[in-house]
């Protein structure tokens, strides 16, 4: 299955069937986007109910970029101007204006921001269908190589970390270098089928590179990644989207990592012994005195 099918599986990247964010992701489907256009269609389809009813400067400030990229946005889509696009959007994305935000600080507003994403994540998990399937295809990979690099490394690391209580062998790639080929190749050797792939921005060209090397090498990938438009997608066969927070210096990603947890769960369930490996790595603990109580 190839991206662009993956993606479609799930009701326009996760979103429900008829939802305005899936009606906006449609809208985008089939164009060849820049970074800067993704990055203004990935904040439309995170704030759907407000975009028909945004100014082409608000839009700019809400996606982080300029004026004139909207304008250049709205002609890629194949509209005369931002003008006509908006009121095409009233047309496929109806809601009414939400009411005016309550004042608050930069740093609350930041937990606002992910609080809307985890809603939005809630909103994409209405259908789980597509995390059922990769947790099926992460259980049945041995190994299980997890890829993460640069911001997305920690992700990984969390998500390798209790995977292995439960999955009998989990191959963390987290620094990359000329030897990631190789730990892909021995991983393929060893039996491995699916690779979990962890992408965040800025998007490292290492990360596509191996992700193409890991499909040519006959691996499935799955990848949880920032936006459904993300670089990513085109070297991923199924690819989950969880949005991360950019109001503050450096992003936050409270939603790819429950996402990673919400897969962890989908794995344990199609790993049978799981729950078995769980008590008795809690015997082990408690014998060796490992956690304080």
């Amino acid at each position: 299955m190839g991206a662009e099918e993956a993606v479609g599986a799930s009701g326009a990247g996760g979103h429900l069937p008829d939802s305005p964010a899936a009606r906006l992701q449609a809208l985008f489907e089939g164009h060849r986007l820049t970074p800067t256009q993704r990055r203004i269609a990935h904040s439309m389809v995170r704030r759907a109910s407000e975009v028909p009813f945004l100014s082409s400067v608000e839009l700019a400030e809400l996606a982080g970029v300029s004026q004139p990229s909207v304008t250049r946005f709205a002609v890629a889509l194949g509209f005369d101007g931002y003008p006509a696009l908006r009121r095409h959007l009233r047309e496929v994305a109806p809601a009414e204006q939400s009411a005016e935000p309550v004042s608050c600080n930069e740093y609350q507003q930041a937990v606002e921001a992910e609080i809307e994403n985890l809603k939005h994540l809630a909103e994409v998990l209405a259908d789980p269908r597509p995390v059922r399937r990769a947790g099926q295809l992460l259980a049945a990979s041995r190994p299980l190589p997890v890829l993460g690099l640069r911001a997305a490394a920690s992700q990984a690391y969390g998500f390798a970390y209790f995977a292995a209580k439960v999955h009998p062998d989990v191959r963390l790639l987290h620094e990359g270098g000329t030897m990631i080929h190789d730990r892909i190749d021995a991983a393929v050797r060893a039996g491995a089928t699916t690779l979990l792939c962890f992408a965040l921005p800025r998007h490292p060209r290492e990360v596509v590179d191996t992700l193409a090397y890991a499909r040519a090498a006959g691996l499935t990938v799955v990848t949880v990644a920032d936006s459904a438009f993300a670089p990513v997608a085109k070297v991923s066969d199924l690819l989950l989207p969880a949005a991360v927070g950019t109001g503050l210096a450096f992003d936050t990603a409270c939603a790819p990592m429950l996402l990673g947890r919400v897969l962890l769960e989908a794995m344990c369930d199609d790993l049978p012994d799981a729950q078995a490996r769980l008590e008795e790595f809690d015997t082990r603990a408690a014998t060796r005195g490992l956690f304080v109580e």
